[in-house]
């Protein structure tokens, strides 16, 4: 059974939205520090955005800043990613991902989160 588990992803035209959804089977939710990271072929995976555990402490990269919004439901053990103003450049598969702490208080490397998911395919079309 996957631990962690994306939904959402899907083909938009640009400009449009997309919300994508992370279902954790990780016991004790909240603890973790949540992260959302997307990959291109033939590229390393590249950071997205985070939240922390409590959900008041959110980060984002430069090229998502002000398009993407993070988020988290502690009681349904679910992480989201609400993206608007889609480039044809966010084409990628996005992963879910988690990680403690423990390992690092601010991890923006895909190499700090030791869960994945299986990750969802997002297409925009110019």
């Amino acid at each position: 059974q996957a631990l962690l588990v994306e939904s959402g992803g899907g083909l938009v035209q640009a400009g449009g939205s997309l919300r994508l959804s992370c279902a954790s089977s990780l016991g004790a939710f909240s603890r973790y520090i949540m992260g959302w990271f997307r990959q291109t072929p033939g590229l390393e995976r590249e950071f997205v955005a985070r939240i922390s555990g409590s959900g008041d402490i959110t980060a984002y990269s430069d090229s998502v800043k002000g398009r993407v919004t993070i988020s988290r439901d502690n009681a349904k053990n679910t992480v989201f990613l609400q993206m608007n103003s889609l480039k044809s450049e966010d084409t990628a598969i996005y992963y879910c991902a988690a990680t403690t702490p423990a390992r690092s208080t601010e991890p923006s490397f895909w190499k700090e989160y030791p869960y994945w998911g299986q990750g969802t395919q997002v297409t925009v079309s110019s």
